[in-house]
């Protein structure tokens, strides 16, 4: 096994609960909300004005920005020294992969070539991931599924009808 990955399981299995969530949970349930809320806007927008190769392709580089701008900043924001958070380039690499992951998802449905399919789809796949989104928060962060699910799908619903609303512009 790779030094980063057994150091990490090392790290892991002798972690309390308290560090798992400061230095593992949190920055990636802050890179999957952001991965999957930010990027609706433009993918949709494209989608509406340019069809799914465009949307796809927007939604990858979406993705990627967002991952390596989310990573960027868990990872410079705080060296984990005073709050205890853990290393910054842990965090980052974790926030930006699950920032990529969360982007990324919604974007594939949009390798289908007919928009109204793909946009069907796209719109499930959103619903599973802000649905996870909410489990998550439920067991690691103990906020009841009811309220998660009303604060995750609002704000998705929010950034999905601005992307509808420019994308019909």
């Amino acid at each position: 096994m790779h030094a980063p990955a057994a150091s990490f399981r090392q790290r892991w299995t002798v972690a309390d609960e308290r560090q798992r969530l400061l230095q593992v949970i949190q920055p990636a349930l802050i890179g999957l909300i952001d991965g999957t809320i930010s990027t609706l806007a433009p993918i949709f927008a494209t989608a509406y004005i340019a069809g799914s190769r465009a949307a796809l392709l927007v939604g990858l580089a979406a993705a990627l920005g967002a991952a390596i701008s989310m990573g960027m900043s868990e990872g410079l924001s705080d060296d984990g020294e005073i709050t205890g958070r853990g290393a910054g380039l842990t965090r980052g690499m974790i926030t930006g992969l699950a920032t990529f992951v969360g982007g990324t998802a919604h974007a594939l449905p949009f390798l289908i070539s007919d928009i109204g399919t793909a946009l069907t789809v796209a719109y499930v796949v959103v619903s599973v991931e802000l649905v996870a989104i909410a489990v998550i928060r439920r067991r690691f962060l103990g906020v009841a599924l009811r309220t998660s699910l009303i604060q995750v799908t609002l704000g998705g619903v929010i950034v999905a009808a601005v992307g509808v609303i420019i994308g019909h512009a």
